[in-house]
């Protein structure tokens, strides 16, 4: 090869190194931008989408009543000693922690245990806490469909009489953006600070 030939050689390889990066960049920024969550990320998650529950005034709530908000959803029963009072108490402090956005955070309690979480109580139960929150009561049936689609464990634990029982169940919290997607699994303990930051991530989305 001739010193000419491989001048024009090392000139072509060099274009097309410099088409190959001009088109790594135009692809890198069209791609979207990964959101890091502290929460587990099951974004696309097949389950766990929609539900079909009356709440404490009686009203059929579905996933779609609270589009334009992002949605934390907790299992749990107005009797729990610790778990349930604890994550309620949480989700008032994140509330409050999100300043403005607060109005756009909805958190639903759906009761584990609805032979003793009635309407009355439920309410009662939810304005300790926070008086938006919503309480969602499924029958005895709807609560096994449901928690088999949302993969959640209950078990009633005999307590000395036939009403003092309790509820062993799943802790942690399911959260949902704005378009009433699933997003995140929330592992009960992770603390008010992380799920305020995954909340203004999504609501920044």
């Amino acid at each position: 090869m001739n010193k000419r030939n491989a001048l024009r050689l090392m000139a072509t390889g060099a274009g097309w190194v410099g088409v190959t990066a001009a088109l790594g960049l135009g692809l890198s920024a069209c791609g979207e931008t990964k959101q890091n969550f502290t929460a587990v990320d099951i974004t696309g998650a097949d389950y766990a989408k929609d539900f079909s529950l009356k709440d404490a005034d009686g009203k059929v709530r579905t996933m779609a009543d609270f589009k334009g908000k992002v949605v934390v959803m907790f299992f749990g029963y107005a009797q729990c000693p610790d778990v349930c009072p604890t994550t309620m108490t949480e989700m008032a402090q994140v509330k409050q922690q999100l300043g403005k956005d607060g109005d756009k955070l909805q958190v639903l309690f759906v009761t584990v245990d609805p032979a003793r979480d009635t309407a009355e109580v439920l309410k009662a139960y939810m304005g300790a806490f926070d008086p938006s929150f919503v309480a969602l009561i499924p029958t005895a049936d709807e609560l096994v469909a449901l928690a088999k689609d949302y993969k959640v464990y209950y078990k009633k634990v005999d307590g000395k009489t036939p009403t003092s029982y309790s509820m062993d169940h799943s802790a942690a919290s399911y959260v949902y953006d704005t378009q009433g997607r699933l997003r995140l699994y929330a592992r009960y303990g992770a603390g008010v600070p992380s799920m305020v930051a995954d909340l203004k991530t999504l609501l920044a989305a």
